[in-house]
């Protein structure tokens, strides 16, 4: 019999990989081309040539068995660590060092990593609402607590008031999400300035270290000139998490890293904690080839023409056929009110018109659903006609 907590995870699985699974199902019956699936954020344009030549270049210029086998330090190949934190320091004026950097099996694995760090259990991590759900199953892998900050449905900006309120004695970790998943929100300057100052403040009430993880899998990806800050440079104990499956669309090599400044409470401590937690979690050190690779296309990016048009299409042919979403400025997903209460009943009757959406309830906030634009152009031209059906049916129910 299977562990009582796996149970309830079990229970509780992802909203977003049983829709897409259930499109791989339709696209069967029905054809891929009659299936239009939003449910997974996973990439349609191919990464960079750049990135494939580097591949190559990595597999004929590099010793095999060393490629190939573990490396020195869970926390990655010396070589590779000097390059992202040489390359962050270029963009972002910082003055991290190799050492302060730590390759991953992408964000998730990241996230893993520092949570198994910092979390003894029953300390609480706090999130804004709408955020992605797989980070409730993430903190009570390690007994932690998760405190949810609700959405501001107008704007969704974390709501910094709530947000205080809610701090405790017990809080140990804030994530935050930018540009948001799934709104595709963009947090600016001001929000990081005024959510730093916060913090700043309940460390010195409480006497404690409240830690910032900064989830980061979108930051290239934004539109229009909005910009993201980088949060080491607000609020010293931020940890940052990245990944390089949507700037490189890569999502199945699982490769990213975590950044841990110096100015961390205890860095050193924390850095080796958390290549100790790469081994024993079984990840070992993120995979080598990749390492290799993307060491070598660090300013390279993913088409972002591609998604903007996706977005700029998806966005105005939604509008048009009556639904409501705000426009997002970050990443690749639309968040849309569901003309009915249940957003779930709304999925299921979107499913008549083959149309796959992942419900609002599962990133903590109900009554909407997410989309994921980066499909291709041509799935969401043909998608439109069936929206407006879709709409027109619930005109009709009014």
């Amino acid at each position: 019999m299977i562990a009582e907590k796996m149970k309830e995870m079990v229970a509780n699985s992802s909203a977003i990989r049983a829709m897409f699974e259930e499109g791989n199902r339709l696209a069967q019956i029905y054809g891929p081309e009659n299936v239009y699936d939003f449910s997974l954020g996973n990439p349609n344009i191919p990464a960079p040539e750049a990135l494939t030549k580097a591949m190559k270049d990595v597999l004929l210029e590099e010793d095999p068995v060393e490629l190939h086998g573990y490396t020195n330090s869970n926390a990655g190949y010396a070589d590779v660590r000097e390059a992202v934190a040489r390359n962050l320091n270029e963009r972002y004026g910082t003055s991290f060092e190799g050492k302060n950097i730590t390759m991953t099996v992408g964000a998730a694995g990241g996230l893993n990593v520092i949570l198994k760090t910092l979390i003894n259990p029953g300390d609480e991590v706090i999130v804004f609402a709408p955020y992605f759900g797989e980070y409730r199953s993430y903190v009570n892998n390690y007994d932690g607590v998760l405190v949810e900050i609700s959405p501001d449905t107008e704007t969704f900006q974390p709501k910094l008031v709530e947000f205080e309120e809610k701090i405790s004695p017990k809080t140990k970790a804030v994530i935050v999400n930018n540009p948001n998943n799934p709104t595709g929100v963009v947090y600016g300057e001001e929000t990081i300035k005024r959510l730093a100052a916060i913090l700043e403040a309940k460390q010195k009430e409480y006497g404690t270290d409240i830690y910032l993880i900064s989830d980061e899998p979108y930051r290239e990806l934004v539109y229009g000139g909005a910009r993201v800050p980088f949060l080491t440079k607000y609020y010293d104990n931020t940890i940052i998490g990245y990944s390089f499956s949507k700037s490189l669309s890569l999502p199945g090599e699982r490769i990213g890293y975590l950044v841990i400044p110096d100015e961390v409470t205890d860095s050193e401590e924390v850095i080796s904690a958390a290549n100790v937690a790469t081994r024993i979690l079984g990840f070992v050190n993120a995979p080598t080839l990749q390492q290799k690779a993307v060491a070598r296309c660090l300013n390279e990016k993913a088409d972002l023409a591609f998604y903007d048009r996706n977005r700029e299409t998806l966005y105005e042919g939604l509008k048009k056929a009556g639904f409501s979403c705000i426009k997002p400025e970050g990443a690749f997903y639309l968040f849309v009110k569901s003309p009915v209460e249940d957003e779930k009943e709304f999925c299921t009757r979107a499913k008549k018109y083959n149309l796959l959406l992942v419900p609002g309830s599962s990133f903590g906030c109900p009554g909407f659903v997410r989309l994921a634009y980066c499909v291709a152009y041509d799935t969401i031209v043909r998608s439109l006609p069936k929206f407006e059906k879709l709409a027109a049916e619930y005109r009709e129910m009014e």
